[in-house]
């Protein structure tokens, strides 16, 4: 699972770094990925050129179709990931709270992926 809050030690206690629930809101649960993320987005981000490039010189349809296809699963891979990671740290940490909050983070992880479903 994911790594809870950093504990500072002094002395002969430890004291958390952060209050609870505070480390949801500074951290994402795709932080640790970040970079990967990044890197693929911008790999979409050269595909989409691509597709403008293929647009202005006239490139047949279905070429352009099949690259548009190609860009949209990319897109997707990249929201089923951050979905994956929000599952598992945000509501994972929302729910071992308990409270209003886990309700909360389920509702709204549910209305992603319906977001998602609908795309």
């Amino acid at each position: 699972m994911y790594p809870k809050p950093a504990v500072r030690q002094t002395g002969a206690s430890s004291l958390p770094s952060l209050p609870p629930g505070v480390y949801l809101r500074r951290m994402h649960g795709y932080t640790q990925d970040k970079d990967a993320y990044l890197k693929r987005l911008r790999r979409i981000e050269g595909q989409v050129r691509g597709l403008q490039r293929m647009v202005e010189d006239d490139t047949y349809c279905i070429d352009v179709l099949t690259q548009i296809s190609a860009a949209t699963r990319a897109l997707q891979a990249v929201a089923i990931g951050l979905l994956e990671d929000h599952l598992g740290h945000c509501v994972a940490q929302a729910v071992e709270n308990g409270g209003p909050e886990a309700d909360a983070k389920v509702k709204e992880a549910a209305d992603a992926v319906a977001r998602l479903v609908r795309s």
